[in-house]
């Protein structure tokens, strides 16, 4: 059985997550809910966010999908496929939680994964960056927010940001999506989330 998936990002107006392999932005307060949300966990990475990290993420397990032959050392899984990755997770003697996963990017990696996720930690950047990496649309008839907290620009923020936490709605609404990429995002998606999560409290 395959571990429970989350995936954890930080999203532009426009759908960016990243620019020339790098954030366009800094997100200080951000950057502590991502630690406190994998610590402890393991995390599924692509190479290319993997070799972006200054080392690799301490007290996680990390499991990146490569085809370029990183090296397996200490807390660093080198596998070659999505199913190697779970398999890893599952294996005895981790130290680390067999039925639970973080994917952490980067956008290949999210697109291969958000069909099988049960769960979104999704912060919303208040900005429309350049950028020329993106997070796959959220299709608001296939998840519901649950958790919402507007997080104002502190000291070392860019931008503010609204973090949303989405679960898999079951079964998901019947809304005809007109044929269109449901990769890409258009104007209005993120109002549409943000709508919606609106009416949810802020969490005590």
């Amino acid at each position: 059985m395959n571990p429970s998936l989350s995936l954890v990002a930080a999203i532009a107006e426009n759908g960016v997550i990243g620019l020339r392999g790098g954030m366009p932005w800094r997100l200080s307060t951000d950057m502590r809910r991502f630690r406190a949300l994998t610590i402890g966990k393991a995390v599924i990475m692509g190479g290319v966010t993997f070799r972006g990290l200054k080392a690799p993420l301490a007290q996680r397990l990390n499991v990146v999908v490569t085809r370029s032959g990183l090296p397996s050392s200490g807390l660093v899984v080198s596998v070659d496929s999505l199913d190697a990755a779970f398999a890893a997770i599952r294996a005895p003697g981790t130290g680390f939680p067999p039925d639970e996963a973080m994917v952490i990017g980067g956008a290949a990696i999210y697109r291969d994964t958000i069909a099988l996720a049960d769960r979104l930690h999704i912060t919303h950047v208040d900005a429309r960056p350049d950028g020329d990496t993106f997070f796959p649309r959220i299709d608001p008839t296939a998840w519901r927010p649950v958790q919402r907290e507007e997080v104002p620009a502190g000291p070392k923020d860019d931008f503010a940001t609204t973090y949303i936490v989405y679960e898999r709605r079951e079964p998901p609404l019947a809304v005809d999506g007109g044929g269109r990429d449901p990769q890409f995002w258009r104007d209005g998606d993120v109002g549409e989330l943000l709508a919606e999560a609106a009416e949810l409290r802020r969490p005590a």
